[in-house]
Protein backbone atom coordinates (compact mmCIF):
# COMPACT_ATOMS: atom_id res chain seq x y z
CA UNK A 1 0.00 0.00 0.00
CA UNK A 2 1.15 3.90 -0.69
CA UNK A 3 0.06 5.66 2.38
CA UNK A 4 -0.09 9.66 2.71
CA UNK A 5 -0.36 10.88 6.81
CA UNK A 6 -1.57 14.87 6.58
CA UNK A 7 -1.80 16.61 9.14
CA UNK A 8 -1.08 20.34 10.58
CA UNK A 9 2.07 21.13 12.72
CA UNK A 10 1.51 19.46 16.11
CA UNK A 11 -1.17 17.08 15.10
CA UNK A 12 1.54 14.10 15.20
CA UNK A 13 1.75 12.64 11.92
CA UNK A 14 5.25 11.50 12.22
CA UNK A 15 4.36 9.70 15.43
CA UNK A 16 1.77 8.08 14.02
CA UNK A 17 3.60 7.49 10.93
CA UNK A 18 6.80 6.06 12.97
CA UNK A 19 3.65 3.31 14.49
CA UNK A 20 2.09 2.54 11.35
CA UNK A 21 5.09 1.65 9.52
CA UNK A 22 6.10 -0.61 11.83
CA UNK A 23 2.62 -1.92 12.21
CA UNK A 24 2.30 -2.53 8.82
CA UNK A 25 6.03 -3.23 7.99
CA UNK A 26 6.07 -0.50 5.29
CA UNK A 27 9.42 2.15 4.88
CA UNK A 28 8.50 5.90 6.62
CA UNK A 29 9.48 8.43 4.30
CA UNK A 30 9.74 11.75 5.61
CA UNK A 31 10.52 14.13 3.19
CA UNK A 32 12.29 16.46 5.77
CA UNK A 33 14.80 14.10 6.40
CA UNK A 34 15.13 12.93 2.54
CA UNK A 35 15.97 16.84 2.52
CA UNK A 36 18.66 16.81 4.98
CA UNK A 37 20.20 13.31 4.22
CA UNK A 38 20.33 14.38 0.32
CA UNK A 39 22.28 17.79 1.48
CA UNK A 40 24.82 15.77 3.82
CA UNK A 41 25.07 13.09 1.29
CA UNK A 42 26.12 15.96 -1.18
CA UNK A 43 23.69 14.41 -3.77
CA UNK A 44 22.67 15.54 -7.29
CA UNK A 45 19.44 16.88 -6.06
CA UNK A 46 20.28 17.43 -2.75
CA UNK A 47 22.73 20.45 -3.95
CA UNK A 48 20.40 21.45 -6.18
CA UNK A 49 17.51 22.58 -3.62
CA UNK A 50 20.42 23.15 -1.34
CA UNK A 51 21.37 26.28 -4.56
CA UNK A 52 17.14 27.19 -4.14
CA UNK A 53 17.05 27.12 -0.43
CA UNK A 54 20.10 29.58 -0.26
CA UNK A 55 18.25 31.94 -1.97
CA UNK A 56 15.26 31.71 -0.18
CA UNK A 57 13.32 30.13 -2.82
CA UNK A 58 11.04 27.26 -2.25
CA UNK A 59 12.48 23.74 -3.65
CA UNK A 60 11.13 23.68 -6.93
CA UNK A 61 8.56 20.36 -6.91
CA UNK A 62 9.81 18.69 -9.93
CA UNK A 63 13.57 18.37 -7.64
CA UNK A 64 11.18 17.22 -4.12
CA UNK A 65 9.24 14.84 -6.03
CA UNK A 66 12.03 13.31 -8.04
CA UNK A 67 14.01 13.23 -4.26
CA UNK A 68 10.54 11.39 -2.93
CA UNK A 69 10.02 9.15 -6.37
CA UNK A 70 14.08 8.36 -6.16
CA UNK A 71 13.66 6.82 -2.48
CA UNK A 72 10.15 4.97 -3.11
CA UNK A 73 11.84 3.28 -5.70
CA UNK A 74 14.27 1.59 -3.34
CA UNK A 75 13.73 -2.08 -2.96
CA UNK A 76 12.28 -2.06 0.34
CA UNK A 77 9.68 0.12 -1.08
CA UNK A 78 8.43 -2.53 -3.28
CA UNK A 79 5.23 -3.36 -1.14
CA UNK A 80 4.66 0.15 -0.44
CA UNK A 81 5.16 3.14 1.99
CA UNK A 82 4.14 6.01 4.16
CA UNK A 83 4.71 9.41 2.86
CA UNK A 84 5.10 11.75 5.69
CA UNK A 85 5.53 15.54 5.10
CA UNK A 86 4.46 15.33 1.50
CA UNK A 87 2.51 16.44 -0.20
CA UNK A 88 2.22 19.69 0.93
CA UNK A 89 0.30 21.44 -1.73
CA UNK A 90 -2.38 19.93 -4.53
CA UNK A 91 0.09 20.62 -7.41
CA UNK A 92 2.15 18.46 -5.35
CA UNK A 93 -0.60 16.01 -4.97
CA UNK A 94 -1.32 16.09 -8.29
CA UNK A 95 1.87 15.84 -9.62
CA UNK A 96 2.88 12.39 -7.33
CA UNK A 97 -0.49 10.53 -8.42
CA UNK A 98 0.69 11.34 -11.84
CA UNK A 99 4.98 9.91 -11.60
CA UNK A 100 3.42 6.82 -9.61
CA UNK A 101 0.82 6.46 -11.94
CA UNK A 102 4.03 6.15 -14.46
CA UNK A 103 5.32 3.73 -12.37
CA UNK A 104 1.84 1.93 -12.23
CA UNK A 105 1.24 2.60 -8.99
CA UNK A 106 -0.91 4.47 -7.10
CA UNK A 107 -1.73 6.05 -3.65
CA UNK A 108 -3.98 3.80 -1.92
CA UNK A 109 -5.25 5.88 1.33
CA UNK A 110 -4.62 9.49 2.34
CA UNK A 111 -4.69 9.63 6.33
CA UNK A 112 -6.13 13.04 8.00
CA UNK A 113 -5.34 13.72 11.77
CA UNK A 114 -7.95 16.44 12.93
CA UNK A 115 -6.89 18.52 15.44
CA UNK A 116 -8.74 21.81 16.53
CA UNK A 117 -6.71 24.44 15.79
CA UNK A 118 -6.70 25.71 19.27
CA UNK A 119 -5.22 22.69 20.48
CA UNK A 120 -2.31 22.87 17.70
CA UNK A 121 -1.95 26.41 19.25
CA UNK A 122 -1.18 24.91 22.66
CA UNK A 123 0.95 22.20 21.89
CA UNK A 124 3.05 24.29 19.67
CA UNK A 125 3.23 27.04 21.81
CA UNK A 126 4.07 24.95 24.81
CA UNK A 127 7.21 23.42 23.12
CA UNK A 128 10.76 23.96 24.42
CA UNK A 129 13.81 22.27 23.73
CA UNK A 130 17.23 21.41 24.90
CA UNK A 131 19.57 23.90 22.99
CA UNK A 132 22.89 20.99 23.67
CA UNK A 133 21.06 17.71 23.32
CA UNK A 134 17.42 19.08 21.44
CA UNK A 135 15.53 16.73 23.70
CA UNK A 136 11.83 18.26 23.79
CA UNK A 137 10.10 19.51 26.49
CA UNK A 138 6.10 20.98 27.02
CA UNK A 139 5.41 23.26 30.00
CA UNK A 140 2.09 21.15 30.18
CA UNK A 141 2.51 17.93 29.50
CA UNK A 142 6.12 16.94 29.69
CA UNK A 143 7.75 19.92 31.69
CA UNK A 144 11.84 19.94 32.93
CA UNK A 145 12.12 19.29 36.49
CA UNK A 146 14.17 22.23 37.03
CA UNK A 147 12.11 25.12 34.91
CA UNK A 148 14.59 26.66 32.00
CA UNK A 149 16.97 23.18 32.03
CA UNK A 150 17.22 19.68 30.80
CA UNK A 151 16.65 16.99 32.52
CA UNK A 152 19.34 14.75 30.55
CA UNK A 153 22.17 17.17 30.31
CA UNK A 154 21.41 20.69 31.95
CA UNK A 155 21.58 22.41 28.78
CA UNK A 156 19.62 25.58 28.63
CA UNK A 157 16.16 25.24 27.28
CA UNK A 158 14.61 27.42 24.59
CA UNK A 159 11.45 28.17 22.15
CA UNK A 160 11.99 27.79 18.50
CA UNK A 161 10.97 31.31 16.42
CA UNK A 162 8.08 29.27 14.45
CA UNK A 163 6.90 27.94 18.27
CA UNK A 164 5.77 31.55 19.43
CA UNK A 165 2.05 31.60 19.38
CA UNK A 166 2.07 34.30 16.70
CA UNK A 167 3.84 32.50 14.65
CA UNK A 168 1.96 28.97 15.12
CA UNK A 169 -1.16 30.52 14.39
CA UNK A 170 0.45 31.94 11.19
CA UNK A 171 1.55 28.40 10.16
CA UNK A 172 -2.01 27.01 10.70
CA UNK A 173 -3.24 29.19 8.35
CA UNK A 174 -0.58 28.65 5.48
CA UNK A 175 -1.53 25.17 6.48
CA UNK A 176 -5.59 25.33 5.63
CA UNK A 177 -5.27 27.18 2.57
CA UNK A 178 -2.23 24.85 1.55
CA UNK A 179 -4.03 21.44 2.28
CA UNK A 180 -8.12 21.82 2.49
CA UNK A 181 -7.81 21.50 -1.92
CA UNK A 182 -5.58 18.38 -1.22
CA UNK A 183 -8.53 16.85 1.10
CA UNK A 184 -10.55 17.31 -1.66
CA UNK A 185 -8.89 16.00 -3.94
CA UNK A 186 -8.49 12.81 -2.39
CA UNK A 187 -12.03 12.63 -0.84
CA UNK A 188 -12.77 12.86 -4.64
CA UNK A 189 -11.39 9.75 -5.29
CA UNK A 190 -12.65 7.88 -2.28
CA UNK A 191 -9.19 7.60 -0.43
CA UNK A 192 -9.31 10.08 2.27
CA UNK A 193 -9.39 8.28 6.26
CA UNK A 194 -10.13 11.34 8.71
CA UNK A 195 -9.06 10.68 12.19
CA UNK A 196 -9.90 12.39 15.74
CA UNK A 197 -6.53 13.86 16.57
CA UNK A 198 -7.31 14.62 20.25
CA UNK A 199 -7.34 10.36 21.19
CA UNK A 200 -4.43 10.77 22.14
CA UNK A 201 -1.37 8.64 20.82
CA UNK A 202 -2.39 5.52 21.32
CA UNK A 203 -5.85 6.15 20.72
CA UNK A 204 -5.28 7.38 17.45
CA UNK A 205 -2.94 4.89 16.04
CA UNK A 206 -6.20 2.35 16.97
CA UNK A 207 -8.41 4.52 15.28
CA UNK A 208 -6.30 4.72 12.22
CA UNK A 209 -5.36 0.82 12.24
CA UNK A 210 -9.07 0.39 12.46
CA UNK A 211 -10.15 2.28 9.50
CA UNK A 212 -7.29 1.61 7.12
CA UNK A 213 -8.08 -2.50 8.05
CA UNK A 214 -12.20 -1.74 7.46
CA UNK A 215 -11.16 0.21 4.25
CA UNK A 216 -8.96 -1.97 2.43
Amino acid sequence: MHIIILGAPGAGKGTQAATLSKEMNLPHIASGDLFRKALEEKTELGLLAKKYMEEGKLVPDEITINMILERASQPDCVSGCLFDGFPRTLEQAEALDKALADQGKNIDKAVYIDVPDEELVKRLSGRWICRNCQTPYHVVSSPPKVAGKCDKCGGELYQRPDDTEETVRERLKVFSSQTMPILNHYRKQNKLIEVNGNLGIQGVAKEIASLLKARR
